[in-house]
């Protein structure tokens, strides 16, 4: 079987990032011929070389469509039509494939989907990474002119054209069933890479430690996009408040919107490191080294439904987190005892969290063994693109 993959931003696990599509075409490689529609985006921020950027199977179609996340909303809008635009014109004139898979975001990328598999009459499958519209329109990130009904009416539409919708999480899928009732749709979480878990070597972690100065006795770890979503300076006044302690260290790793800020706090304070983007294989063995790490996301309706990668790959590595999402992330770390929930945007019952935490150590202890667990009973990346292959094969099967 050709199986299709519009999918605007491809990366690998050689990039600062969680690389789930990468395992995705790479698993669907196995037993399909899989083309990519894609873009360069990510091809510069490379880090390492220690995997193909294309995997054996897979034949990748790159366009030149620059984005960077500091874009202004309308260069954002421009670059997204710029690729669903070209995605649509590869796809009317490719082979026919057998299956299409559209992954937003954007939204745009899966109605590129969506708009060849109606003309060419190709089942598909959307796959819902983050919920668009709402993501932009809530963040204030989308002009309206009419724009915000126009998209809502396009999300409705796509769920109701697809042939199945995979989400990311359980919030988004309900999204889904209130929008589209009789669609088809299937959770299917993020997950980590627990093959490359059990790889880390103590090697990495020293040069980890010495490179970075990760050398106090509790380590709290914020390994992710620096963005306005993700409340950076709620995270940094609660920091601050940890500077008479000589035994706590705050580590921030990534980039995005709030990393002059970011910086700039570190360089005034000796107890808050910044971490350079790593490759995804390092960026594990830093979260082993973490006491806990931070999940954290603005009050938002849209932002409760997410489904945050540090968050799987901090469990997985037995780091019990802190999660500021009122959602299914919250009811996930009380119910297997595995991380904290603080309401969001609130420095001071952070700070006062993570006292507690470092304060019964047991807890933390027994927290670290949840999140081994859980992750390994619930989140094994590989388990899931199994699943996501058995799915696409029923899906073709049924149509």
């Amino acid at each position: 079987m050709h199986v299709a993959v519009f999918l605007q931003y491809y990366h690998t696990p050689d990039c600062p990032t969680a690389a789930r599509p990468y395992a995705l075409v790479k698993r669907l490689a196995q037993t399909h011929d899989v083309t990519v529609i894609t873009t360069r985006t990510w091809e510069t921020k490379r880090l390492s070389n220690n995997v193909p950027w294309v995997p054996s199977g897979v034949n990748l179609i790159r366009f030149d469509v620059p984005y960077e996340n500091s874009m202004a909303p309308l260069e954002r809008l421009r670059a997204f039509l710029s690729y669903a635009g070209r995605a649509v014109a590869y796809g009317l004139q490719m082979p026919a494939p057998d299956l299409i898979i559209g992954s937003s975001t954007p939204l745009t990328a899966a109605m590129a989907a969506g708009l060849v598999a109606s003309l060419r009459g190709i089942p598909w499958i959307f796959e819902v990474r983050d919920l668009w519209p709402d993501f932009p329109i809530q963040m204030g990130a989308l002009p309206n002119f009419g724009l915000h009904r126009l998209l809502r009416n396009l999300e409705t539409v796509l769920y109701r054209s697809a042939a199945h919708v995979v989400t990311l999480s359980d919030d988004m899928e309900q999204h889904v069933r209130t929008a589209a009732p009789a669609a088809d749709t299937t959770t299917l979480e993020y997950g980590a890479d627990l093959q490359l878990v059990d790889d880390i070597t103590e090697n990495q972690r020293s040069r980890l430690r010495q490179k970075y100065g990760l050398d106090r006795r509790k380590l709290v770890l914020y390994a992710g996009t620096f963005g306005r979503a993700n409340t950076i300076p709620t995270l940094l006044d609660a920091a601050k408040q940890f500077a008479h302690r000589s035994d706590v260290l705050f580590a921030f790793a990534g980039r995005g919107y709030y990393e002059s800020a970011v910086q700039r706090t570190a360089d005034r304070h000796d107890h808050i490191r910044v971490v350079d983007p790593l490759p995804y294989p390092d960026t594990l063995a830093l979260f082993s080294l973490a006491d806990v790490s931070l999940v954290s996301f603005l009050d938002r309706p849209v932002l409760t439904t997410n489904s945050p990668g540090k968050l799987y790959d901090s469990l997985a590595t037995g780091t019990p987190v802190v999660i500021t999402n009122p959602g299914w992330t919250k009811r996930l770390v009380e119910q297997h005892e595995c991380g904290w929930y603080v309401p969001p945007e609130s420095p001071n019952r952070l700070a006062h969290q993570l006292q507690h935490v470092f304060e019964t150590p047991n807890d933390l202890e027994k927290a670290a063994a949840n999140a081994r667990i859980t992750a390994r009973q619930r989140f094994d990346r590989a388990e899931l693109m199994d699943q996501y292959a058995r799915l696409v094969d029923n899906v073709k099967d049924a149509s």
